[in-house]
């Protein structure tokens, strides 16, 4: 996959084929794209349709990507993240199961609250990020990465039947729904005209099914990945398009794509997964310390918590920091300099800001460097040029909380 395509959203690339997913497998050839249940509806409002993940998914429409970007920042945007891994655990057991992989303590959890969490592995390292919500239907309900599906299927397969053979209650299922993302200041306007339920009610990282524009059987998360006020709609497959056509008859909303989600999120300081993160970061190293439940942290029962809790106290030898910088635009992989022009680490995600109209990134340097405002080099098309450690988020996030 291009390089460019790489860079827009928060999923890193997966090696083999995916597990058949009825309807949405071309053919058997791990060549060939797999396509949500929007494909159609994309190439028909002009989306610029890009291999993702192994899948086919829009980047942008017939708006620049930079219009579709500031338009979610004002508005509200209408994201197709089907591709997403959705999975259901459930059995008396679920949070034992869950906790066993994860760095949060998902046990504190109120009924329909989430959490971003972490898989890691022994060695402290991000197997991959995701959101365990909590249901009061009595399971867990996950979403991570397309990137990692196969990665992350067999890590919770395995464990489950690691349970299961010493007797624990405890079973996972596969949700084959299609997942719409709408982001952006007016969402609650606009989703509010399709439900019953109260939207005032729901804040952030937390859950309802509902029915929404006729679609009954919807889970509603108040949650997403640009930074402002949003929700992830789980629907049926087969009802995906009518909910999609429905939520655009709101001029409020437009459709935006891969391009769009990448520089929000970045403009929101979250990481993406396998640029940002991966099984050579730990938690700490990531800045993303305020992931690991208390509880979990004094028990130190996560994998990986025994090089993971000591970095807490300690001092990481590097640490992911924000940076901002005039003249051309940072990217991944540009190397990170000292003053004196020694290097010292690297740029793992960057563009230029729609929102800001200056260059932001985010990268590695060792954590004498960490300080905002510390001022430091990027070295950009073989120029050097002057950056400097900024506050992560770049722009102030805007998500739905109760005072």
């Amino acid at each position: 996959m291009q390089r460019a395509v790489i860079m827009v959203a928060r999923l890193g690339l997966r090696g083999q084929p995916l597990p058949s997913v009825p309807g949405r497998l071309l053919s058997g050839s791990q060549d060939v794209l797999r396509r949500t249940p929007l494909y159609d509806f994309h190439l028909a409002h002009g989306g610029k349709m890009v291999a993702f993940a192994g899948w086919s998914l829009p980047v942008q429409y017939r708006d620049s990507h930079v219009d579709s970007h500031l338009h979610t920042r004002r508005h509200c945007s209408l994201f197709d993240v089907s591709h997403m891994l959705q999975t259901k655990i459930y059995g008396c057991d679920r949070v034992k199961l869950m906790e066993s992989l994860v760095v949060g303590d998902i046990a504190e959890l109120r009924p329909n609250q989430g959490t971003l969490s972490l898989f890691t592995n022994e060695a402290g390292g991000i197997l991959d990020d995701l959101i365990v919500t909590n249901t009061s239907e009595g399971h867990l309900y996950v979403v991570s990465n397309a990137g990692c599906w196969d990665k992350d299927l067999a890590l919770m397969q395995n464990k489950v039947r690691e349970l299961q053979n010493m007797g624990s209650d405890v079973g996972l299922e596969v949700v084959d729904n299609a997942l719409l993302a709408l982001q952006g200041p007016t969402v609650a306007q606009v989703l509010q005209a399709g439900v019953a339920d109260d939207l005032r009610k729901l804040p952030f990282m937390t859950s309802a099914v509902m029915e929404v524009f006729g679609v009954s059987g919807c889970r509603v998360t108040r949650c997403g990945y640009t930074g402002e006020d949003g929700v992830e709609i789980s629907v049926p497959a087969a009802e995906a398009v009518h909910l999609a056509t429905a939520l655009l008859e709101n001029p409020e909303v437009k459709l935006a794509g891969l391009a769009a989600r990448d520089s929000l999120r970045l403009e929101a300081g979250l990481c993406l997964y396998g640029n940002d993160i991966d099984e050579h970061t730990t938690p700490v190293e990531g800045s993303l310390s305020w992931t690991l439940g208390k509880r979990r942290r004094a028990a130190m029962d996560f994998p990986g918590a025994a090089v993971i809790v000591p970095q807490l106290k300690g001092k990481v030898q590097r640490k992911r920091v924000g940076l901002m910088c005039e003249g051309a635009p940072m990217r991944a992989h540009n190397p990170i300099l000292s003053t004196e022009g020694t290097v010292i680490g690297t740029v793992t995600s960057g563009c230029p800001s729609p929102y800001l109209k200056k260059n932001v990134a985010m990268g590695y340097v060792p954590s004498e460097y960490c300080q905002p405002g510390t001022r430091l080099l990027v070295e950009v098309r073989r120029k050097q040029q002057t950056a400097v450690v900024s506050k992560m988020p770049f722009v102030p996030t805007n998500y739905y909380i109760l005072k």
